[in-house]
């Protein structure tokens, strides 16, 4: 009589275990890569913000006269390594946690920490939002879904407060063809850098520049950089937030040693336009943008060149900054038809044996501004300066000390407020993987 199940012998059962074990090496090779090529670190970050408005106002007209809160914020970055094989898995987590240190409500919504939402409105005692990241590669191109940190000429998420800017959505990079980068994307939703709920995508509207409540299904971007030679990098990226605006870009960065030094020059093309149902109304600017600096024994000199054309200002996306050399610690020098140019000065003090110690100075001066509403030509200045230093030795090794200040003065007080900033940043990066 036949057994109901055929039997196994004994050769058979050494195959399926040598099958099995052979499976089980196979895992966990599998899983090397994943686990063996993780990275975890955590970054501290204390921040004192004060903006100080000196236009006069108070509370029952433009707002308070004064923001000034202080705050702590820890923000964790896992990346996974990939799983072995042609084609690799991996997973990222982005966590972020803010308390606040000094805050009260006729001094909050300084961008450090969320609103209360109660009245007298004030800020909430801390919060906390996380992201995941699932990712594929294939060679090397990478496709990443999830909560993402886009740096790129039209989409650079804004990290100006305590914690950052998350944007969610897919993005692909592809480095197949030497010396070309290509990257595709779709971006759905985001979470401000104050808030912990995300939010449909939507075009920014500083100064009352474009409608606020004004979202989009979608915004869409594609781009390549190509690396002529060790000296020359050329640039194209389109964009398009759906129904709103789409926006083309064009850059070129070079490089030139000239005498001791080394001369570099930065310059930023973009053209934007409305889109479909052109949500937020017409819009139409060319914006024009170049930095050109000369680098030798420490100090570094720089002037910069930026022109608004068009009937608009620039347009870019809620939490995001814009990609223009004379977007600064306060303004943007974007409002329509403004012209303006920059002086910088850095200095490292590395070249005299000062190591970690850094300071840059700057001078932007904006005119011939296009004030809605009025005839009135609209003028504005900005000087910034900052003295950082890491500490190089000891207990408190690589803690990062970054002192910030700017003046900011305007003559359109309708839409711009006069301003005196300071911002101290104390920060510290370890990995604990």
């Amino acid at each position: 009589m036949r057994p109901p199940f055929p039997l196994i012998t004994a050769r058979q059962s050494f195959g399926f275990g040598a099958l099995a074990l052979c499976a089980g090496f196979s895992a966990q090779a599998q899983a090397a890569g994943f686990f063996e090529d993780t990275t975890a670190k955590i970054e501290s970050r204390t921040v004192y913000f004060n903006r100080d408005f000196r236009d006069g106002h108070t509370a029952n007209d433009q707002g308070a006269s004064k923001r000034e809160e202080s705050a702590q914020g820890f923000i964790l970055n896992l990346q996974s390594g990939y799983t072995e094989g042609t084609v690799g898995f991996g997973l990222d987590a982005l966590g972020m946690v803010g308390f606040a240190l000094d805050s009260s409500p006729d001094r909050s919504n300084s961008g450090l920490l969320p609103s209360s939402g109660e009245n007298p409105r004030g800020s909430k005692d801390q919060y906390a939002k996380m992201g995941l990241t699932a990712k594929v590669r294939v060679s090397d191109t990478v496709l990443k879904y999830g909560a993402l940190l886009p740096d790129l000429p039209l989409l650079k998420y804004n990290d100006g407060r305590l914690l950052p800017t998350m944007f969610n959505g897919a993005m692909l990079t592809s480095k197949e063809v030497k010396d070309l980068t290509f990257m595709a994307a779709r971006l759905d939703k985001y979470t401000a850098r104050d808030s912990t709920d995300s939010q449909d995508i939507r075009v920014h509207c500083k100064n009352k520049r474009y409608a606020c409540n004004v979202t989009a299904d979608h915004f869409d971007m594609y781009g390549f950089d190509y690396k002529i030679n060790d000296r020359l990098t050329a640039q194209y990226h389109y964009a398009e937030l759906e129904d709103i605006y789409r926006q083309h870009f064009v850059g070129l960065l070079a490089n030139q040693p000239l005498g001791d030094g080394v001369l570099k020059a930065d310059l930023r093309v973009l053209k934007s336009a409305d889109s479909g149902d052109a949500k937020a109304g017409s819009i139409d600017n060319r914006a024009l943008s170049g930095m050109l600096s000369y680098g030798i024994s420490g100090h570094t000199f720089s002037a910069g060149w930026q022109r608004m054309n068009g009937d608009n200002s620039m347009p870019y996306l809620d939490g995001s900054n814009p990609y223009l050399v004379n977007y600064v610690q306060v303004n943007d020098f974007a409002a329509a038809q403004e012209r303006s140019w920059q002086l910088r000065y850095d200095y490292d003090f590395k070249a005299i044996g000062i190591n970690g110690l850094s300071f840059l100075t700057r001078y932007v001066n904006g005119d011939h501004i296009k004030v809605p509403g009025s005839d009135q030509e609209g003028k504005e200045w900005e000087r910034d300066s900052e003295l950082k230093y890491v500490i190089q030795t000891g207990m408190f090794k690589d803690v990062s000390l970054r002192l910030r200040n700017a003046t900011y003065r305007t003559n359109y007080e309708k839409f711009a407020r006069d301003v005196d900033e300071t911002r101290l940043i104390v920060s510290y990066n370890f990995s604990v993987l």
